[in-house]
């Protein structure tokens, strides 16, 4: 096993947390899914256990690389979300214009971020 930096700790935790935040608050996550995702319940817990397993998956060498693959798909999947956070009212919780712009960018640095680990 390797020794693990703080910083892919850092990642791991980002991940891990972010996917129980589904578990522990679906509706807010079901509200910011795009309209054309069919049962978006099912999606947003699907989306939460794979952010708690890809977290896990970066701390072994032997997952560690389908993981970070598959963290990127993710984030490229998560797109359109922020899109309709853009572009919907009941969506966007109100949250300022300039915040829901500065998303889109912060996704592409986590999608860096991850491949900077292969």
């Amino acid at each position: 096993m390797q020794t693990i930096p703080w910083h892919l700790w850092l990642m791991v935790g980002i991940y891990m947390l972010a996917g129980l935040l589904h578990f522990l608050y679906p509706k807010a996550y079901k509200r910011i899914m795009p309209s054309f995702i069919p049962q978006p319940l099912f999606f947003v817990y699907l989306s939460g256990a794979m952010e708690v397993v890809l977290g896990i998956g970066l701390l072994f060498d032997l997952t560690q690389e389908i993981s970070i693959y598959l963290i990127i798909a993710m984030l490229v999947a998560f797109l359109p979300v922020h899109f309709n956070m853009l572009n919907n009212q009941r969506a966007s919780f109100g949250l300022p214009r300039w915040v829901l712009l500065i998303r889109i960018p912060l996704q592409l640095a986590l999608m860096y971020w991850a491949y900077s680990y292969l």
